[in-house]
């Protein structure tokens, strides 16, 4: 089996989606948590974790991320979650929004090595779970990696996962695999390959070009094509795709956030974002998804995914 690992989606891999997808599909071995942000002080509430509550994640291992630039405060959260039962914390260091990186968080600390030094310097040893890093290339150019491996390598990281693009790139042009071979040659640690897996096809030439990868992380991919991780495995292209049990994960998902929100309006909003990436696997996705925006109601959401679902097969 490969080691597929679930992205983390701010807004779409919660513990609602991990627990609905594991239900009906198979494939993906573990789910890193959207990130969760570092606060001052040493009382966390317990709102700032709700997608982490334990009881809720009992059905695919999960490793929480944290955004953080702050050694106490990091400390104290990841410890907070290590209490809760988690054993592994990941650092993120890939997040390419400017909101966030203009605070040097995310992928806004890679150009400053000394400062990422300094942050596991501190943090190391003193967490109690296993620490992992996710990270892009660079902020501003992929030179960046240059000084941040060394830094990665002095420390015991469980594994570093690495994005192969900067952060001013967001999730535009194409992945520097080329940079990624460097990372994979020269960090001493497992390396995880994050970024554009969206076909059997591409992953089985990474996998060819990079058989040293220790995992494989699936995001955007996966959520247009749920039945991704099971085609991965298999080896298989055609008749991957069951309409009905599409359908059924759908439901579950819609009646999952349901429960969780307090109105049909963010359910609606919720569900409308996930059909960016779900109309991609049918026929006639563009139609599909003006039709679903058009919705202004859940009945009349409904509707049109009963219509979708009855009259179109997803593409194979």
């Amino acid at each position: 089996m490969k080691q597929l690992i679930l992205a983390p989606l701010r807004g779409f891999t919660d513990a609602a989606f991990r627990n609905t997808f594991q239900h009906h599909f198979k494939g993906v071995a573990e789910a890193v948590a959207p990130f969760v942000t570092s606060i001052r002080g040493r009382r966390i509430k317990a709102s700032h974790l709700l997608d982490l509550v334990p009881e809720d994640n009992r059905i695919m291992p999960v490793v929480p991320q944290i955004l953080s630039n702050q050694p106490d405060e990091f400390i104290c959260l990841a410890n907070t979650l290590f209490r809760r039962g988690y054993r592994e914390i990941n650092w993120n260091l890939g997040c390419p929004y400017p909101m966030v990186a203009k605070k040097m968080r995310g992928s806004g600390l890679l150009p400053h090595p000394d400062e990422i030094d300094r942050m596991l310097e501190k943090t190391i040893g003193q967490i109690d779970a296993r620490l992992s890093v996710k990270t892009r290339l660079g902020r501003f150019s992929a030179d960046e990696m240059d000084q941040l491996i060394p830094v990665f390598n002095r420390y015991p990281l469980s594994r570093v996962i690495v994005h192969p693009r900067t952060g001013v790139q967001m999730y535009t042009g194409g992945v520097d695999l080329k940079a990624f071979e460097t990372c994979l040659n020269h960090i001493n640690h497992p390396v995880v390959y994050n970024g554009d897996i969206n076909s059997l096809d591409f992953f089985q030439a990474l996998e060819a070009r990079f058989p040293d990868v220790s995992g494989w992380m699936l995001g955007r991919g996966l959520i247009a094509n749920p039945f991704l991780a099971e085609m991965i495995q298999g080896g298989f292209r055609q008749g991957h795709r069951e309409i009905s049990r599409f359908a059924r994960f759908h439901d579950d998902l819609l009646a999952e956030y349901g429960r969780r929100f307090s109105g049909p309006a963010h359910v609606l909003d919720r569900m409308k974002g996930f059909w960016r990436y779900f109309a991609d696997g049918f026929a006639d996705g563009r139609k599909i998804l003006k039709r679903i925006r058009k919705a202004g109601s859940l009945v009349r959401y409904r509707q049109v995914v009963a219509s979708v679902v009855n009259d179109q097969a997803p593409v194979a």
